[in-house]
């Protein structure tokens, strides 16, 4: 999913997929710590968070968060619905399958003993739900530290993206509509990522100052299943040249939250923006796409991606949870600045 150019100093990111010039060439170079990369996402995109913090942990230094999502390779050895609406689905084979993969598909599972890890589900949640969220802790604690983890539910809060202030076209935080966003008078971006980044500024409370650059998801730079633009989103701090150190957050959108579906609600509304203005976070805001071809998913199954979902079923191959997928492709390659 995230390829990055470190130069121990200026950094070219490169994003889904071998996108490093194009979007060097987009966006110049940014001043990135690579011990503060980190990840998160709701729903489907929840799903893709911990596909990605646990397959690249070696990647995600910093650790990542579930808003909603649940087990990794959940869907791979049971009916993709057994991972959904509050459910409880089995949990051996996912477990089993992260130990057999242990430093050769994925990451070593031992990085993720130092990794923060922060969940979280609304106790209204039909759509995944608490259980399923438990699974995913109940998972993680074979790997994790518990004192780095913690697993969070909002009590009347459905399933949504939670924040603690209102914003034109959101919905309420007891129903599940577009665009899946709502005052839960829960701050779920800033916890998040204090959780992960330790104390952080308060959040900028007027409107975000930074820029929202567009990037090319596509041609040699795309992968399956993704859209034909993606966006990162820079505090004025963190423009190419600075010398700042910043850190950088990737934030995976859930089913019918994309661009092309809400427009930049996800970036705005979510307070992700505010809390890099004022803390000095990148944010990278990768795209799925509207997909209505046919796909054979893990199950066997034939299903399209209407939705505009992250990969968490095996539509874009059978390791999209693994190292090398189309949808988790991600390495770090470091170049010494001459």
């Amino acid at each position: 999913m995230i390829d990055m150019l470190f130069n121990f100093g200026l950094v070219a990111l490169n994003v889904l997929g071998a996108q490093g010039a194009a979007l060097a060439n987009t966006l110049g170079a940014h001043n990135v710590d690579p011990e503060s990369v980190s990840v998160s996402g709701l729903s489907a995109g929840g799903f893709m968070a911990a596909q990605l913090g646990i397959a690249y942990s070696d990647l995600f230094k910093s650790g990542f968060g579930v808003f909603a999502g649940g087990p990794f390779d959940c869907a791979r050895n049971q009916a993709y619905f057994s991972c959904m609406y509050n459910g409880f689905p089995s949990i051996a084979e996912p477990v089993a399958n992260m130990k057999t993969w242990s430093g050769k598909q994925i990451a070593s599972t031992s990085n993720l003993a130092a990794r923060k890890i922060y969940l979280w589900v609304g106790a209204a949640d039909f759509t995944v739900g608490p259980n399923v969220m438990a699974q995913l802790k109940a998972q993680l604690a074979n790997f994790d530290n518990s004192a780095n983890a913690t697993f969070v539910i909002t009590n009347g809060a459905s399933h949504t993206f939670p924040t603690d202030f209102d914003s034109t076209g959101d919905s309420a935080c007891s129903m599940s509509w577009s665009p899946y966003i709502s005052n839960c008078k829960y701050d779920g971006a800033g916890a998040m990522l204090k959780w992960i980044y330790g104390n952080l500024n308060a959040r900028n409370t007027g409107t975000a100052s930074g820029m929202t650059v567009p990037y090319a998801q596509t041609g040699s730079y795309g992968a399956a299943g993704l859209d034909t633009t993606g966006y990162l989103y820079v505090p004025k701090a963190c423009v190419a040249g600075s010398s700042t150190v910043c850190k950088l957050h990737v934030a995976m959108h859930g089913c019918l939250q994309s661009y092309s579906q809400i427009g930049n609600k996800f970036i705005t509304n979510t307070g992700y923006a505010l809390w890099a203005d004022s803390n000095n976070i990148m944010v990278l805001f990768p795209q799925a796409i509207v997909d209505y071809r046919m796909h054979t998913i893990w199950s066997g199954l034939e299903s399209p991606n209407p939705l505009g979902c992250f990969d968490w079923v095996g539509w874009y191959g059978t390791n999209a949870d693994q190292i090398g997928g189309m949808l988790a492709r991600s390495d770090v390659a470091a170049f010494h600045k001459n």
